[in-house]
């Protein structure tokens, strides 16, 4: 079996298999570089502050929204209340979060960061802010910039 000879620009990061007819497919691109975000997540954060990326965007959305309520997190993040709930318990069982009744709604509950976890989002954020920095040397700080925008863009367009 013979396959066509490509440029380097048309195969895969690694391995070298021919990839042309799926570089302008976004969710491989967005897959491939999800590779490298991952890895950086791992080292960075994952074995540094024994947090999986769901706890670490959940605790820094609940960091940056103070009060916020659960079902507000699982509607940003496209998930059920119920497993939201799960991992909003994981992250107060660390001592990460706390949960404050409504004053105004006896059902409702408001999330906060202890000071434990905003002192952790704060020294997590860095660590991965510097890990990413290292990744996407390649990147020029306006290519990073315009990366990170246009993801925000495309993921602003989500239905529901």
């Amino acid at each position: 079996m013979s396959t066509r000879p490509t440029s380097k620009d048309e195969q895969t990061p690694h391995g070298g298999l021919a990839e042309a007819g799926l570089h302008a497919v976004l969710g491989y691109q967005l897959a491939q570089a999800a590779i490298v975000t991952t890895q950086v997540f791992a080292e960075r954060i994952g074995a540094a502050f024994e947090l999986r990326p769901v706890e670490f965007t959940i605790l820094c959305l609940i960091d940056e929204n103070p009060g916020v309520s659960a079902r507000q997190l699982a509607t940003a993040l496209a998930v059920t209340p119920p497993n939201i709930t799960m991992w909003i318990d994981k992250l107060e069982g660390r001592g990460l979060v706390e949960r404050e009744r409504s004053n105004t709604d006896r059902r409702a509950q408001h999330i906060r960061a202890t000071d434990k976890g905003a002192t952790l989002v704060r020294k997590a954020l860095r660590a991965v802010s510097e890990g990413e920095q290292a990744a996407l040397a390649r990147l020029s700080p306006a290519e990073r910039a315009m990366l990170i925008e246009l993801l925000h863009k495309v993921a602003r367009g989500r239905r529901g």
